[in-house]
C-alpha cells in the first residue's frame, strides 16, 4: 500500500464517519422530536442498520461515484485526495454552524473541483454528471410532495381516531427509522466505497472497477460510528426549528424519505439524505397548516445547499495543487 493510498483510504473513512456523525440528525430528529424513543436508543438502532444496508442493496451507487463523474484516465490520486478533504472541511464547517447542508454535495463538487483544475472540463463526464445532479435536485421535491400526499392520506385514513393512535406512532417509528437508516447506509456509504474503489483503480492495486468486499465493510463501518456519535447541533435544527415534531410528522417524514433514498440507491443515484428528510418533513407539515412550518429554516438550508457545490469544488481545486506538488 502507497503512502498515497493509505491518505487517501483514512481521508475517505473520515469523510465517511463525518456523513454519518453529520446525517444521523436524519435518521434520529425525529423520533427523537416526537418522544419515540430515547435518543441513545434510537442512535445505535440506526448505527446497526447503517452497517448492514450497504451489504444488502447492492453497490450501484458506488460505481456512479466511481466512474460517472470524472473520466478515469484523468483521476489521479491527488484529485481524490483533494475531493474528499474538502468535503470533509465542508461537513466540518456546516456542522459546526448547525446548518444540514449534502455530503453529497459536498463529495460531487470536490471530484469536479479537482478534476478540472488537474485536466480541464474535457476530463468531466456531462452525462454522468448531469444524472447525479438530476437526482439530487429532484430529490427534494420528490421528498417534499411525497410527504405532503402521505401526510394527508395519513390523515384522512385516521379521521375520528381518538388520541391513542398516538400510541401506533410512536411505535411504529422504531419500524420506519430502522427503513430509514437502511436505505441511507446504502445510498451515503456507497459514495465512499466509490471513492476508495476509485482509487485502487487509479493506483493499479485491481484492474477493473469492482467493489472489494472488504472496501464495503470498512465504509458501512465508518458510517455506523459516525452515526452512533450523532450530530446533536444538527438533530436540533430537524427536530425542533423547523416546527414541533408530533409522532404523526415522524412517522409519514420517515416513509417518504426512506422510500425516495432507497429508490436512489438502487437505481445508482447519490442523493442527499439531508435535502430529503428535510423537504418530508415540510411537506408532512404544511399538508396540516402552510404556516405550521418556519420556512425561514427551508430558506437557511436553501442557501447552504446551493453553495455546497461551488464551495466544495473551489476547496478541492485549491487543495489539489499543493497535495499534487507533495504526491
Amino acid at each position: 500500500m502507497s503512502f498515497s493510498f493509505f491518505l487517501l483510504l483514512i481521508t475517505a473513512l473520515i469523510f465517511d464517519f463525518l456523513n454519518g456523525f453529520h446525517d444521523s440528525a436524519n435518521i434520529v430528529a425525529t423520533p427523537i422530536a416526537s418522544r419515540a424513543m430515547s435518543p441513545r436508543r434510537v442512535l445505535w438502532l440506526a448505527a446497526l442498520a447503517h452497517f448492514v444496508g450497504p451489504f444488502l442493496f447492492g453497490v450501484a451507487v458506488a460505481e456512479t461515484i466511481g466512474k460517472g463523474i470524472a473520466d478515469p484516465i484523468h483521476v489521479t490520486m491527488p484529485v481524490v485526495i483533494a475531493a474528499m478533504l474538502a468535503a470533509v472541511v465542508w461537513n466540518v464547517v456546516t456542522w459546526y454552524l448547525g446548518i444540514p447542508a449534502s455530503s453529497s454535495h459536498a463529495l460531487v463538487g470536490g471530484v469536479v473541483g479537482a478534476v478540472v483544475v488537474a485536466s480541464g472540463f474535457s476530463a468531466v463526464q456531462a452525462s454522468g454528471l448531469t444524472t447525479v445532479l438530476v437526482a439530487l435536485f429532484l430529490s427534494p421535491i420528490l421528498g417534499l410532495l411525497v410527504g405532503y400526499l402521505l401526510m394527508n392520506l395519513t390523515l384522512f385514513l385516521a379521521r375520528g381516531a381518538t388520541p391513542r393512535i398516538n400510541h401506533f406512532f410512536k411505535r411504529a417509528q422504531v419500524v420506519t427509522a430502522v427503513g430509514l437508516a437502511l436505505s441511507h447506509g446504502a445510498n451515503d456509504a456507497q459514495k465512499t466505497m466509490g471513492i476508495i474503489t476509485l482509487g485502487l483503480v487509479v493506483e493499479g492495486m485491481i484492474d477493473e472497477f469492482t467493489v472489494p468486499v472488504w472496501v464495503i465493510a470498512l465504509s458501512a463501518g465508518a458510517i455506523a460510528l459516525g452515526t452512533a456519535t450523532g450530530g446533536w447541533r444538527l438533530i436540533r435544527t430537524l427536530g425542533g426549528r423547523i416546527y414541533k415534531i408530533r409522532p404523526v410528522d415522524g412517522f409519514v417524514s420517515q416513509i417518504s424519505g426512506a422510500a425516495i433514498i432507497l429508490g436512489a440507491a438502487l437505481l445508482g443515484g447519490p442523493v442527499s439524505t439531508t435535502q430529503v428528510m428535510s423537504s418530508s418533513i415540510m411537506g408532512a407539515g404544511s399538508a396540516q397548516r402552510f404556516t405550521k412550518v418556519r420556512w425561514q429554516v427551508g430558506y437557511e438550508m436553501l442557501i447552504a445547499w446551493v453553495l455546497t457545490i461551488p464551495v466544495s469544488g473551489l476547496l478541492a481545486a485549491l487543495l489539489y495543487f499543493p497535495l499534487n506538488a507533495i504526491l
